[in-house]
């Protein structure tokens, strides 16, 4: 496996509210995690969010040890994270109202598992580009009834203003994918700091015209920036089968 993970706090933030968990080691019964949250909220109370609602998570992951079922262990670790953040939030007035995205992977051999909550995003790349998770956003559900079309979703005024959060309620709903990756192909968790400054095909360009994984990931992020760095950015790239010979 070959892996990279980089984060950036944008040209317009003066606090990195995204945070990255990367593990090619098993955690727990997982053997392997990659995490990307995006925190939200007033004061440090996005940073608070992002960061402890993945360290629970990781937490819950690595005491799970009589589960196996990859979906069920994401599943307790973010209801786990989202009980804490939420209760955290409700407890210091500082924190209220904090709450973060959350996109999880994990994979073994051919088979990633991938849970979803907001807005941060988990690709797949090979010769095309293709978006495995689905926006839990405003403007994802006005193009969903037909009211605007996808690149104007990227520009809408709305954009940043996202329907589902890890701990904002008291409950949340995490959507999970199944993906079959074969031996050429790449996998991108980011935040919306680099999806809403690139466009997926410049993203895949360059993925794809980069020597390594390093070198692909600083080109996104200093791309980010070129193209206004409105927001933070968090990218980790993986290559399940990177480093293995054919």
């Amino acid at each position: 496996m070959n892996l990279f993970s980089i984060t950036d706090v944008g040209r317009r933030r003066e606090i990195n509210e995204d945070y990255i968990y990367t593990s090619d080691k098993p955690v727990g019964n997982l053997p392997n995690l990659f995490i990307v949250a995006d925190g939200m909220g007033g004061h440090n109370a996005g940073d608070y969010a992002s960061k402890h609602a993945a360290d629970k998570a990781v937490e819950v992951i690595a005491s799970c040890t009589d589960e196996y079922d990859a979906e069920n262990i994401l599943q307790k670790a973010i209801d786990d994270a989202n009980t804490y953040i939420h209760k955290m939030s409700e407890k210091d007035e500082e924190l209220k109202g904090m709450g973060t995205t959350f996109v999880a992977a994990t994979f073994e051999g051919n088979h990633v598992t991938v849970a979803n909550v907001g807005d941060s995003r988990l690709y797949v790349i090979n010769e095309f580009i293709t978006q495995i998770t689905k926006d839990h956003s405003l403007v994802e559900e006005m193009v969903d009834m037909g009211g605007i079309d996808r690149e104007t979703a990227r520009i809408h005024p709305d954009k940043n203003i996202i329907t589902r959060a890890v701990g904002v309620k008291e409950y949340v709903l995490v959507d999970f994918f199944d993906v079959h990756i074969g031996k050429q192909e790449k996998l991108l968790l980011c935040t919306d700091g680099l999806t809403n400054m690139l466009k997926d095909g410049e993203i895949h360009k360059i993925v794809n015209g980069s020597n390594s994984l390093e070198e692909a990931g600083k080109r996104l992020i200093e791309a980010a920036n070129e193209n206004g760095g409105r927001d933070n950015i968090a990218v980790v790239l993986v290559e399940p089968f990177g480093g293995q010979n054919d």
